[in-house]
């Protein structure tokens, strides 16, 4: 893996700014001081200036040279006002409404990286995933290319030879029900965001069936997204559909699959829908001891992630790194 040293040491060479939308929140502080200290990402904090340095005070959080925003302070407010009038303007957004929008932290750290006063930016702590992407969809929008945004996990552990074991999971976290299309795209983001990690991506489109060992619309489905993957990345290692065992275990995949150069290797596993790639990433994380990170955000003009409203100090310190990382110098 691509450890976080050599992330941090990309950001040193060219630091980078992240925003937080929930400025005062306890665990957001403690990461803020953290980065801080180490001098290679500014947090910029969204929220009352005094609220801030008093609830830094009260947990007991150096956030000396961060810079606090405040949406109802801002000196830039008119500029962002209008802005954001023009990009929602085929939904008719007045300059009231545009107002009373921005007020919210989620809106107003968006419409930060949409103007270059941040790179990227981390939220969720305390707001809802959807209330994360919703004004990322609205305002950064989607990567030439993309169709949808989405998301992956990466999960780690260390391994018997003393490297990591890297996994890449996709979607758990964004598309309910995504068609074979939005799962090819699906693939195709979380492999490349694999790579970021050191994965060398070995794909695989997931099912209870392998290579027509079962039948039925889900199976059907895998299947042509397999497919359309293989036509889509030629220089890609696809197989699919495959069941969990066939996909990790080289001797069951010798039974299921004989003569399947990906099967049994598979490192980025692309999930049939939410349900499944939710529950899965969970289980690895719980029961096999893998350490989570994400739903890191796929298909963005722009690094915005989002934190579990269960998260710690340590997760977001974490994905602020990675976030900062996926900036594009």
């Amino acid at each position: 893996m691509k450890g976080f040293g050599e992330m941090i040491k990309k950001l040193k060479k060219s630091p980078k700014k992240i925003v937080f939308t929930e400025g005062s929140d306890e665990r957001i502080l403690e990461a803020a001081s953290r980065l801080l200290a180490s001098n290679f990402l500014t947090p910029i904090l969204v929220g009352n200036e005094e609220e801030v340095l008093n609830a830094a005070e009260q947990f007991g959080y150096n956030i000396r040279g961060a810079q606090i925003i405040d949406p109802e302070n801002y000196d830039r407010m008119d500029e962002m006002v209008e802005m954001f009038c023009e990009l929602r303007k085929s939904k008719g957004v007045t300059p009231e409404q545009a107002r009373k929008t921005l007020a919210q932290g989620n809106y107003f750290g968006t419409m930060l990286v949409k103007m270059g006063v941040a790179d990227s930016l981390l939220g969720g702590a305390t707001y809802s995933t959807a209330d994360t992407v919703r004004p990322a969809l609205q305002l950064i929008k989607t990567k030439p290319g993309s169709t949808i945004v989405s998301s992956c996990f990466i999960l780690v552990r260390p391994s018997a030879t003393g490297e990591n074991e890297v996994l890449a999971m996709g979607d758990c976290a964004i598309n309910l029900k995504p068609n074979s299309d939005e799962l090819v795209e699906i693939a195709g983001a979380t492999a490349e965001c694999g790579r970021v990690f050191g994965i060398d991506p070995k794909v695989a489109f997931l099912s209870y069936s392998t290579l027509g060992s079962g039948k039925g619309e889900d199976v059907d489905k895998m299947r042509e997204a397999t497919e359309k993957a293989k036509a889509a990345f030629p220089d890609l290692p696809i197989s699919g559909e495959l069941q969990f065992d066939a996909a990790v275990s080289p001797r069951v995949a010798r039974t299921k699959c004989p003569g399947d150069p990906v099967a049994g290797r598979v490192n980025v596993f692309v999930f049939p829908d939410i349900n499944a790639g939710n529950i899965g990433y969970k289980i690895a994380q719980r029961l096999g001891n893998f350490d989570a990170y994400g739903p890191i955000l796929l298909g963005l003009n722009a690094p915005i992630n989002d934190l579990s409203r269960g998260c710690n100090a340590e997760e977001v310190y974490s994905m602020a790194i990675i976030t900062a990382a996926l900036v594009e110098d």
